[in-house]
């Protein structure tokens, strides 16, 4: 017999995971659907929260640079360290896919692992097992399609995901 819960939200993204979350709150079994490795979707993982930890560590640069001098605060020799951003930003990240992993346990949320797909009504397929769900939420983000012609290297022509690796 399958396992069944009152939601089943399938993605992991901002709306999907709050969406989990807030159901636990309220009382009922809760499973979350995620095909990523982790929780968060794009906008926490690749999109959003890293570009804005790498923006951050520019202004940051920019004002260290120009703005303090201003003010009478002289640094000489201030650098850029892309390395030690680039780790900062993924230990931004890491840590924000912590908190959701955390609140997905304190709230008792069923993470299940891969791509799911309705497989009938009330019923969602995931990795060869079947699940039962009074309500389903479809909360799957989107994801992006080629242009025609035009072949993404990440190199010469890239994706937002690979400008934040550069």
């Amino acid at each position: 017999m399958p396992e069944s819960f009152d939601v089943i939200v399938i993605g992991a993204g901002p709306g999907g995971y709050v969406c989990a979350i807030r159901a636990a709150q309220l009382g009922m079994k809760v499973a979350c659907v995620e095909k990523r490795e982790t929780l968060g979707g794009t906008c926490l993982n690749v999109g959003c929260i890293p570009s804005k930890a790498l923006l951050q560590s520019s202004e940051l640069f920019e004002e260290t640079k120009h703005k303090l001098a201003e003010n009478g605060v002289v640094l000489d020799g201030v650098k850029l360290d892309l390395a030690r951003m680039l780790a900062r930003k993924g230990e931004v990240v890491s840590a924000n896919v912590k908190g959701v992993e955390f609140l997905f346990r304190k709230h008792k949320v069923t993470w299940l692992k891969g791509e799911g797909r309705i497989a009938a009504p009330g019923k969602v397929a995931v990795n060869g097992e079947t699940y039962e769900a009074k309500h389903i939420v479809i909360a799957s983000g989107s994801e992006s399609i080629p242009l025609p012609g035009v072949e993404v290297d990440e190199q010469s022509i890239v994706t937002s995901t690979g400008g934040l690796e550069l």
